[in-house]
């Protein structure tokens, strides 16, 4: 009851609801431009994080997150490019609505989807996070060496068809956290002579030239889809007897959803068409999916928003991301000196109430906001690429340059972006690369502390029984996606026989 009450309170001494508001609005305007994913619209707010409290940055950057789920959705419907990976499914039955002149309908139903599945989401953050970054008390260097070790096998589910390719976007990222000052003796690495260099390769900066960089590289020769002006679309909530209908649909949406995010790696795409294909199997309109099914549009919309509050819960107990927006937030939390576990549940509790009261806040604000604000995506969207993309590169260099009001964090920026440029080309994975960076430091100072404990013998990891269970699941992960890669040459083998 003392919480709830500290939380309620923070909503009237703190600028709680505006920084809510701002975060959703910006994400919300993300999602719905194609090609700026969750992560992009997150990066893109990191630089100017630092200005702020820890606990508005972090609401600033969960909301954005919660935003852009939801503003995916938008172009899926309206002009059939999904704004976000996990909006992908959403595309399949919303914009065969749209043709069938039920746009708005579409919009409604991913609205109120995408709040049933936000607010559900929510209440798992709230109900497992705390208790299961407990067992983090249990921890010495050892099982954080474990966890770190843990945290990178997830590339194994994260390298999309190569295994092989991930891992060497691991070993980059790794590489680039060796940068700086030695955590055990103190001693410069690879600094060049540069003292710029001695406190690292901040992640912050990997991230954003990696994701927004990179991603307007690409981006900037592609035409925009166009929308007809003169037309009139307008969102329009499900009626009550459409709601009913679309209970099931969401539950198993939500559901869904919530094991997806905690599992690291799985993530809002793949949660929407699971969603997807369980929604149609328990149906009691199965033919309809793909020709404008309203439950079709509900079900991944639950899902992925869902996502967007669950795949926070391994984030903040452990230290996990899971995803590439979860990194990002992660990225945000390192800044603002807050590690994940327990101890930030005892010394930081007004971050994690503020958290929570904050996504509320923008859950909320969400149904009005999807409303009011679709003018605007539908203009954005029709913008010359080109020119957004200015302003959006505009607006990345001059938030890096304010971060340490030095043009070298903009370079190393532009480097990384280019580094991005070259890796999409070439079919390489970031968020090994970024989960590198981000647990580089964890993994080597943690191993190095344990052997400093044992005197050099690498059998104390064998003592801890935590740091095995961490190791043998790690293992699994890697295991699992090899037997993945061995079945799909087997499968294109027998093709190219047939």
């Amino acid at each position: 009851m003392e919480d709830f009450l500290l939380a309620v309170s923070l909503l009237f001494t703190t600028p709680l609801i505006a920084v809510a508001i701002a975060g959703l609005v910006w994400g919300i305007l993300g999602g719905a431009l194609p090609g700026i994913s969750p992560s992009i619209s997150m990066a893109l707010l990191l630089p100017f994080t630092y200005t702020l409290d820890p606990m508005s940055a972090i609401v600033l950057l969960a909301t954005a997150y919660i935003g852009a789920e939801y503003g995916g959705s938008i172009p899926a419907i309206l002009i059939r490019t999904p704004g976000t990976n996990a909006a992908a499914a959403t595309v399949i039955d919303g914009y065969e609505m749209r043709r069938q002149g039920k746009g708005g309908e579409a919009l409604g139903i991913s609205l109120w989807s995408g709040f049933i599945g936000s607010m559900f989401g929510l209440a798992m953050l709230v109900l497992l996070t705390e208790p299961l970054s407990q067992l983090a008390l249990a921890f010495r260097p050892t099982s954080y060496f474990a966890l770190g070790v843990l945290g990178l096998s997830v590339i194994a589910s994260l390298s999309g068809k190569s295994l092989l390719k991930g891992a060497a976007a691991a070993i980059l990222g790794l590489m680039v956290a060796t940068i700086g000052t030695d955590p055990i003796s103190g001693v410069g690495r690879f600094t060049f002579g540069s003292p710029d260099l001695l406190e690292g390769v901040a992640p912050i900066f990997v991230m954003v030239g990696l994701f927004a960089v990179s991603e307007l590289m690409t981006h900037s020769g592609i035409a925009a889809h166009a929308i007809d002006q003169k037309e009139t679309i307008r969102v329009r909530l499900p009626s009550l007897a459409m709601m009913n209908r679309l209970k099931r649909s969401q539950i198993i949406g939500s559901i869904i959803g919530t094991f997806e995010g905690l599992m690291p790696g799985a993530g809002g795409s793949i949660a929407s068409f699971l969603s997807y294909n369980e929604a149609k199997r328990w149906s009691k309109h199965p033919e309809e999916f793909g020709k404008g099914s309203p439950e079709g549009v509900a079900a991944p919309e639950a899902s992925n928003n869902t996502v967007a509050s669950t795949a926070l819960i391994p984030l903040l107990s452990f230290g996990i991301p899971g995803s590439n927006s979860a990194a990002v937030l992660l990225g945000g939390l390192l800044i603002h000196g807050l590690l994940p576990g327990p101890r930030l549940f005892e010394e930081n509790t007004e971050v994690i109430l503020g958290l929570y009261m904050g996504s509320f806040v923008a859950i909320v604000a969400m149904l009005v906001a999807g409303i009011l604000i679709l003018p605007l995506c539908v203009w954005l969207v029709n913008r010359p690429r080109p020119y957004l993309s200015g302003f959006i590169f505009a607006l990345v260099l001059s938030g890096v340059y304010t971060v340490h009001v030095t043009l070298f964090d903009v370079g190393i920026v532009l480097v990384a972006g280019l580094f991005g440029y070259a890796m999409r080309f070439f079919g390489f994975p970031f968020l090994p690369a970024v989960l590198g960076v981000v647990l580089g430091e964890l993994v080597e100072s943690n191993y190095r502390r344990s052997l400093v404990l044992s005197g050099g013998d690498n059998a104390i990891f064998l003592e801890d029984p935590i740091a095995v269970g961490f190791l043998i699941v790690a293992v699994l992960f890697v295991v699992l996606a090899l037997v993945g890669e061995w079945r799909s040459a087997a499968r294109l083998r027998k093709g190219v026989k047939a």
